[in-house]
């Protein structure tokens, strides 16, 4: 599935934002309460997978639970239930020269169907969301590997491949619009790109210490010293 320790996953938007600086004034707060009639739309795609050492149904159980795991691997996310499937999710605040948002959106983990666990975005109550919208869609499969040689990590890996694509329209205040869409429409699609990409690795690395620490320690301090030597995950500086 690297920012400052005082808001989860800050990230400042300066390259979108940085042309405005000159000519944000005084009538610049005015100015912030007009919004675009249309919203821009900035939209990623992001293809990824997570090693889990033990068998497709061991794995599928733990998945099925997410009641006991999502809340605690998601911090510093803030996450509340909605239901008995669904999460309101903080993801953090994001902006720059008076500028921002805190997004939040409702995500629902929908019980596997023929295999494939799916992920969409649901209402969150008595919330609105101010001048954005967020379209989330993901689809995971376990897909089971045998492993060449039996260790206390077991005989086979499951490796969750997941696939998601995220939309999320703005409704930005209308000194914005002295910037060229063009700079608007590709800064906004590579910092949605960048906040995915860094989310994902922090996420995928507290699940996976989490579900192999179920197993009991010397798995979960195994599959810390695979990891260590296959050198094959970032760490993210939050989830340390």
């Amino acid at each position: 599935m690297q920012s400052q320790v005082s808001e989860p996953y800050t990230l400042t938007a300066e390259t979108v934002l940085n042309p405005i600086a000159e000519i944000a004034t005084a009538e610049e707060s005015e100015s912030q309460e007009q919004v675009t009639k249309q919203p821009f739309w900035f939209r990623t795609r992001f293809i990824g997978c997570m090693e889990l050492y033990a068998d497709a149904d061991t794995v599928a159980a733990y998945l099925n639970t997410h009641q006991g795991w999502f809340r605690r691997c998601a911090h510093p996310m803030k996450a509340e239930p909605i239901g008995e499937n669904g999460y309101a999710i903080t993801i953090g605040r994001f902006g720059s020269f008076g500028y921002e948002v805190e997004p939040k959106v409702g995500l629902q983990l929908l019980p596997p169907e023929q295999g494939v666990y799916r992920i969409v975005t649901i209402p969150v109550p008595d919330y609105t969301p101010p001048g954005y919208h967020v379209d989330f869609k993901a689809d995971q499969v376990l897909v089971e590997v045998p492993l060449e040689q039996a260790t206390v990590l077991g005989s086979v890996m499951t490796r969750v491949e997941w696939k998601l694509d995220l939309t999320v329209s703005v409704w930005f205040p209308k000194f914005i619009q002295v910037l060229p869409s063009s700079l608007i429409q590709k800064t906004g699609d590579s910092l949605l790109a960048q906040i995915v990409k860094q989310v994902s690795r922090c996420l995928t690395r507290k699940v996976q210490e989490d579900f192999h620490g179920t197993l009991g320690a010397e798995v979960l301090e195994a599959f810390k010293k695979q990891r260590s030597l296959l050198a094959h995950q970032p760490v993210c500086q939050q989830c340390e």
